[in-house]
């Protein structure tokens, strides 16, 4: 019996499917690059609408503790129940906690109410970077995908405060905090329509592994939360109380291994990490993380206090290595499919930011505008060949049913790298000064840049396909 072939009609109608899907998945990226930005210039505002300037970090910090220790263990369930009904679950937790954030009375319900977006948001990272997946089985063709998600979360993290502000000055900062519920209809409706229901096929009933998950929060979150007593100094904070948070994570780790060791569904598989190059990948990640943040934070703050340029010229500086991310996905996504050996767009990316990292050492007060300009390109180049290759790799490396969970990883050590990066150089700078802090820092991320490239090198990527 002859088979009728797909009509031309048929193949069209799935390609726009497929791109209406992708289209829901980058305006959910996009949401979360709005929830975690949008706040910056809003906050001041609010703070003093609230009376509550004494409890202006938390706003943030709570935030973003929320999102990093919900990360892995929303990528693990994605793995296990499909990712489609969570990122419609994300969709509606963070449109809710941004109303919700736009009718608080009190600085403690904003607090409360920005909690329950990082649950979202975290809930967001995690499925939405890993949905290509579920879209486009062949890296060579999932790679120019995910460029679009890297770039659309680029420019919605820079759009953000812009919007923010605009809604907050023209509106006032309630009105700022219903744009995302706004937004989250149409990527509601194209997630609901076109993104296919994927679910694992299992050889068992799926037993939630309650305790791994509660080891896994612990083991991301109490460093996280140590590092931020550090930064608030010694008479806020008693520097032991910071020191035995962090340090609280060590018998945590051991006592999470024994468990997902002998969960029959864990939450952490440990086969995750097995392979050395999963676990150099994400080295990479973490050092990559405190590179981008200890630059974002402490050019800026070295061009103002150091060289006392003003703030419009140091955002200037800034802007081509938060330009040049995007740029460097884009040129990665191009010539990945054509490389036998990917890993080498990555070493590519750590010779490019350590580059970046020499020249930003050389800055003075006398230092050219144009040449500022091209060092902190560079790094953005660099970081552009870096960070979409960490997710896609760590997807090629697992196995496809953990596809989630890796990608989750990659993202929850990178964020914890900028914690650990942007918390050791303000210490330093605490206890030396601006000047030679940040010059003790701009040296680490040397340091750190070459050993990206060390780490790259060795994740042997010419079997991918």
């Amino acid at each position: 019996m002859t088979q009728t072939p797909h009509s031309s009609s048929d193949v069209s109608r799935r390609k726009r499917d497929l791109l209406a899907a992708l289209s829901g998945v980058a305006a959910t990226v996009s949401i979360a690059a709005f929830d975690a930005t949008i706040i910056s210039t809003i906050l001041p505002r609010v703070a003093q609408a609230l009376d509550g300037m004494a409890l202006y970090a938390w706003v943030g910090t709570g935030y973003f503790l929320a999102c990093s220790v919900s990360i892995l263990i929303f990528g693990r369930l994605g793995d296990l129940y499909g990712r489609k009904p969570l990122m419609l679950l994300s969709l509606i937790l963070v449109a809710l906690g941004s109303a919700l954030s736009g009718l608080s009375q009190t600085m403690g319900q904003l607090i409360a109410f920005r909690v329950l977006q990082g649950i979202g948001g975290g809930m967001m990272i995690a499925t939405a970077f890993a949905a290509p997946v579920d879209l486009f089985p062949d890296p060579k063709e999932r790679v120019r995908w995910m460029v679009l998600l890297s770039v659309t979360f680029a420019i919605a993290s820079g759009v953000g405060p812009v919007l923010g502000g605009a809604v907050t000055q023209a509106l006032g900062w309630r009105a700022a905090f219903f744009l995302i519920p706004v937004t989250a209809v149409a990527a509601l409706i194209l997630i609901w329509r076109y993104f296919p229901l994927m679910r694992p096929v299992l050889s068992s009933p799926i037993k939630l592994d309650w305790a791994g998950s509660l080891l896994l929060a612990w083991v991301v979150g109490a460093p996280l939360v140590g590092l931020e007593f550090l930064t608030m100094g010694n008479e806020v904070v008693p520097t032991w109380i910071a020191l035995a948070a962090i340090m609280s994570a060590l018998p945590i780790v051991v006592m999470l291994m024994r468990v997902e060791k002998r969960a029959s569904t864990p939450m952490f598989p440990l086969r995750v990490l097995e392979t050395t190059q999963m676990r150099y990948l994400n080295m990479a990640a973490l050092l990559s993380g405190a590179v981008m943040f200890v630059l974002i934070y402490y050019i800026p703050l070295q061009l103002q206090d150091v060289f006392g340029f003003t703030p419009t010229y140091a955002g200037f500086v800034i802007v081509p290595l938060v330009a040049g991310i995007p740029v460097g996905s884009i040129i990665n996504g191009r010539l990945f499919p054509r490389e036998s050996n990917p890993q080498r767009l990555m070493v590519l990316g750590s010779v490019l930011l350590t580059l970046g990292c020499i020249g930003s050492l050389t800055f003075t007060p006398q230092s050219s505008q144009s040449f500022m300009l091209v060092v902190m390109g560079l790094c953005g180049l660099g970081l552009g060949f870096l960070l979409p290759n960490f997710t896609l790799f760590s997807q090629i490396i697992a196995d496809r049913d953990d596809a989630g969970i890796a990608s989750a990883l990659v993202q929850t050590t990178r964020a914890l790298g900028s914690a650990v990066g942007t918390a050791i150089v303000g210490m330093v700078i605490a206890e030396l000064s601006i000047n030679l802090g940040v010059r003790i820092g701009l040296v680490a991320t040397v340091a750190a840049s070459i050993t990206i490239g060390w780490l790259a090198s060795r994740v042997k990527m010419n079997s991918y396909t």
